[in-house]
């Protein structure tokens, strides 16, 4: 049953924006497309279009939009006649097609063929399809059988094909809905946590520790754990320490993709402690950059390669908090970049003597650096802690500890132990 609809009584942007309300759910069709088209052109005209304000012209849009069923891209075209010539009619001009040698027919053997043989390569298919008609006279592969090689690929490409074989899976991108996929945006404040962890190798089948390595982007306050497993049993306390060990509020906490923190159970902390949490962005490698970075520059360089069993966690997390944290925050100058914009507007970094600090004085020097203090924590403590040692004094302790850290590990052959303490800085007598 076709039932008209006579619109005559909608004569204002008013009505149309309640006719979209009330016919979400309904579904149009035209009788034919030169009506369609003649339709169109005479609304465009009882509603003045030209002449429209752009809200008023998006609601006409959606309403020609929702009544034939066209798509945007198509009400566009039209509305663009319909400006340049003042006339919206159907184009008369048939487009030149070539005649379809391969119908549906034979698409379905080619289908068949390739779900019974598991899509065989081009030329080993067309043998199949020519074995079928002239060794065992299947009439239905009559015309498919002289089909070349390289049209083969091209129906594999249809959307028939697509369809109804068994060789073609779509991906199935993951759907996580933790954490929002974004760059974080710090605006010279600090709090901005960048994350991820370092493997310490294996061992045969045994898995070495994990490190995890915490970075603020501003200030580059840097606060490195060690932990057995990456697991969220093993995480979820030793985030909990982490995050407490820095002096000032955490606003967001920013990871690559990985599941050891884009999970519930990180989600969830995160949340008590009312943290923003982001994650990487596909192809942008630079997201997570600055942790990428600490990984090589603080990580590898002090703890080198060797593998270090898992058992060994809580005395390297230990050292790291009572030594090493307190040295690269307090007594470790970083570089912080200077951005340069020429004339043409194109940036460069350039990282002068005078800008690099330690992480401490980075945030002392941010205006009204107080106001992001967590409760409890003031400057004159800092300052203590700063003050306590010289930047020489408390590496050389660093290095002592590290050492007697070291000696532990005597399943490593000594040749092994003599490299990576050498490149990581620390000397074993």
């Amino acid at each position: 049953m076709t039932i008209k609809m006579n619109d005559s009584h909608i004569v204002s942007i008013a009505q149309l924006r309640e006719f979209l309300k009330v016919t979400q759910s309904i579904e149009f069709k035209s009788v034919s497309k030169k009506e369609k088209y003649q339709w169109i052109d005479n609304h465009l005209t009882k509603f003045k279009y030209f002449s429209l304000r752009k809200k008023d012209r998006v609601i006409v849009r959606k309403y020609v939009m929702r009544t034939t069923g066209m798509s945007k891209s198509q009400i566009t075209r039209i509305i663009a006649k319909k400006k340049k010539t003042g006339k919206v009619w159907l184009g008369s001009t048939a487009r030149h097609r070539f005649a379809r040698i391969y119908t549906a027919s034979d698409i379905a053997r080619l289908i068949e063929t390739d779900n019974a043989h598991q899509r065989l390569s081009g030329p080993a298919t067309k043998t199949i399809l020519q074995r079928e008609y002239g060794k065992f006279g299947k009439q239905g592969y009559m015309e498919i059988r002289n089909i070349s090689i390289s049209h083969i690929y091209n129906l594999r490409e249809t959307r028939q094909y697509r369809s109804h074989t068994m060789t073609v899976k779509k991906t199935c991108p993951v759907k996580n809905s933790i954490g929002q996929r974004r760059k974080p945006e710090p605006n010279g404040e600090p709090g901005s946590l960048r994350v991820d962890t370092v493997h310490q190798g294996d061992y045969g089948k045994q898995k070495g520790v994990y490190h995890v390595n915490i970075t603020d982007e501003v200030t580059q306050w840097e606060i490195v754990g060690c932990v057995e497993k990456i697991s969220e049993y093993y995480l979820k306390p030793l985030l909990e320490d982490l995050i407490a060990q820095f002096p000032f509020k955490i606003v967001s906490f920013h990871s690559d993709n990985g599941s050891e923190f884009i999970n519930k159970v990180v989600a969830k902390l995160l949340n008590k402690l009312l943290i923003q949490q982001t994650k990487s962005r596909a192809r942008h490698c630079n997201d997570n950059a600055l942790a990428e970075c600490k990984n090589g520059a603080i990580v590898r360089k002090h703890m080198g390669y060797v593998h270090i069993p898992k058992r060994f966690a809580p005395q390297v997390n230990q050292f790291y908090k009572d030594h090493l944290n307190v040295y690269l925050n307090f007594h470790r100058p970083c570089g912080f970049a200077t951005i340069i914009t020429d004339k043409k507007g194109k940036q460069k970094k350039v990282y002068r003597q005078k800008d690099y600090q330690t992480p401490f004085d980075k945030l002392m020097s941010l205006p009204n650096a107080d106001r992001f203090l967590k409760e409890g924590n003031t400057f004159i403590q800092l300052k203590r802690i700063a003050l306590a040692q010289s930047d020489n004094e408390c590496a050389r302790e660093l290095q002592k500890a590290k050492e007697n850290l070291f000696k532990n590990f005597k399943h490593i052959p000594q040749e092994m132990m003599e490299f990576t303490t050498f490149i990581s800085g620390s000397y074993v007598d």
